[in-house]
């Protein structure tokens, strides 16, 4: 698994998750303040823990339960299928 520190400036969101669908099994995402994101394998730390969540994307339709924003449903224009566990992160 890697292991990285934080060395971009301006992170407004991290999400770490663990699952099948992504391009890795465990990935960060990274949300910069000006819109941008990436990703990189493994967990990128610092960790600041904002909620937890299970993701299921089957179809175009995403199902979202968070621990701070409760149940979500979504449709996106592409068809896959995820199942993730994911941290949302500052």
């Amino acid at each position: 698994m890697l292991v990285r520190r934080q060395e971009k400036g301006d992170v407004d969101l991290k999400f770490i998750e663990l699952g099948i669908g992504n391009r890795w099994l465990i990935r960060t995402e990274t949300e910069l303040s000006d819109g941008t994101e990436f990703e990189e394998k493994g967990i990128i730390y610092p960790i600041k823990f904002q909620s937890l969540y299970l993701r299921f994307w089957i179809g175009k339709t995403v199902l979202i339960l968070d621990s701070k924003d409760g149940f979500k449903r979504t449709t996106k224009n592409r068809n896959e299928v995820k199942i993730i566990l994911g941290i949302k992160s500052l």
